[in-house]
């Protein structure tokens, strides 16, 4: 069994590149430079809570009570889990922003149904 993967610099933090890979049943190797997604950076502890997240099908009291903490530590992890992913807050805000507009449009008849679910596919 190999090691985990890690994904930044024990000397300088950056984000490691993979640049090999090799098959342990027939010894081709595979040389370039391959991209991590964000997944990959996430820790041993973050995939943990993602998984029990998931198993718990989002409902955060059963989170709180498989890992015995509490609600505002669950939204901290899942926090955690989202900036690590590369989303950020401002973002979910301003696409919850730009949905509002399109609706308040819709309501006063500033655009169709049709072109309304267009905006808001295209977000």
């Amino acid at each position: 069994m190999g090691y985990p993967l890690i994904t930044s610099c024990p000397v300088c933090s950056q984000q490691l590149k993979i640049t090999k890979l090799q098959c342990h049943h027939c010894h081709t190797t595979i040389e370039n430079d391959f991209e991590l997604t964000n997944w990959a950076a996430l820790t041993s502890e973050q995939l943990n809570f993602i998984g029990i997240f998931l198993k718990s099908r989002g409902n955060i009291k059963e989170v709180e009570k498989e890992l015995g903490i509490s609600y505002p530590t669950v939204r901290g992890k899942l926090n955690d889990v989202i900036s690590a992913l590369g989303y950020s807050e401002k973002e979910e805000a301003k696409n919850k922003t730009e949905e509002k507009n399109v609706i308040t449009m819709l309501e006063n008849g500033e655009i169709t149904a049709d072109e309304a679910l267009r905006l808001l596919k295209d977000k």
